[in-house]
């Protein structure tokens, strides 16, 4: 812990010393008119605490970066973020995937900058013993997904199911077991886990457990990335602002992130301009497996 606070405020001195000041990208008068305060959370993280524990090193040198004050403001989930947005209470959020395409959809939120992650994939692992080898094969079993709405813990994996012919309502019964998927499927509680290849691999090496034991019988394409997207309520000139600056010092940001263990799914991730058209995708899956209604 103490290794981790020296390298913390050495990073901390170190963006201090070499981030320039941000007014020398816009004009002055321009920047008048710029918030003096932003409230920011993180949809998949619940409670003060634990924002805190997660996301204070990041928001300490985004503060810097910016040069505007950033506050804490926790939802109970990403269902929660949209009100938050529309009621003014929360200024910038991270979300994943499936749940930006909510809030855009809810709130209008606007896109900022994107968090592409090399391993965002969903997949489907099983017991090497269970002899399970396709998707197919899944029909009539039970499967662990992480959470409900979630994008490679839920959304992407129904996607799997229904292109290998199985309907999630009838033919499969799902499980929302948070992380403790792993260890439901190592005591046959469950036939099969749906998580991201990080989430995934994560699990197997917190457990101490072998990909050969429960090997992957599926695999989707790479995901949309992880978005910050800010409230419609703010000036779309300080919006993209904001994503310019992040862009530019994303190795401090995406360094901070990483102090914090529970972050390590940002490991070898970049920063790049956020596009709402690469949310496409997702909004074909919620069509797809009957949840349109849901982002509109």
């Amino acid at each position: 812990m103490q290794r981790r606070n020296f390298i913390w405020y050495s990073l901390l001195f170190s963006s201090g010393c070499t981030i320039a000041n941000p007014l020398n990208d816009i004009s002055k008068k321009s920047a008048s008119n710029f918030p003096k305060k932003l409230r920011f959370t993180v949809t998949d993280v619940k409670g003060f605490k634990e924002l805190q524990q997660d996301y204070e090193a990041f928001r300490t040198v985004l503060e810097d970066i910016l040069n505007i004050k950033i506050e804490f403001f926790p939802v109970e989930s990403f269902v929660a973020a949209a009100p938050a947005l529309q009621f003014e209470q929360v200024d910038i959020v991270l979300a994943g995937p499936s749940e930006y395409v909510i809030l855009n959809a809810r709130a209008k939120a606007v896109p900022i900058v994107a968090i592409k992650r090399p391993k965002y994939h969903a997949v489907i692992a099983v017991r090497a013993e269970s002899r399970i080898e396709s998707i197919s094969q899944l029909k009539g079993k039970k499967i662990a997904m992480r959470s409900k709405g979630g994008t490679a813990g839920h959304i992407y994996p129904t996607k799997l199911l229904l292109d290998a012919g199985l309907d999630p309502k009838s033919d499969v019964k799902i499980l929302f077991l948070g992380d403790k998927g792993i260890e439901a499927l190592k005591k046959g509680d469950v036939d099969a886990l749906a998580r991201s290849l990080s989430g995934y691999e994560k699990a197997l090496r917190d457990a101490g457990l072998s990909e050969t034991e429960f090997p992957v019988i599926a695999s989707g394409p790479l995901l949309p990335s992880d978005v910050f997207a800010a409230s419609n309520n703010l000036d779309t000139a300080f919006i993209e602002h904001i994503g310019n600056l992040m862009l530019k010092h994303q190795d401090k940001l995406l360094q901070a992130m990483l102090l914090a263990p529970g972050n390590e799914q940002f490991q070898g991730s970049t920063m790049t301009m956020a596009v709402d058209t690469d949310y496409d995708m997702i909004r074909e899956v919620y069509k797809a497996i009957g949840e349109g209604d849901f982002i509109h």
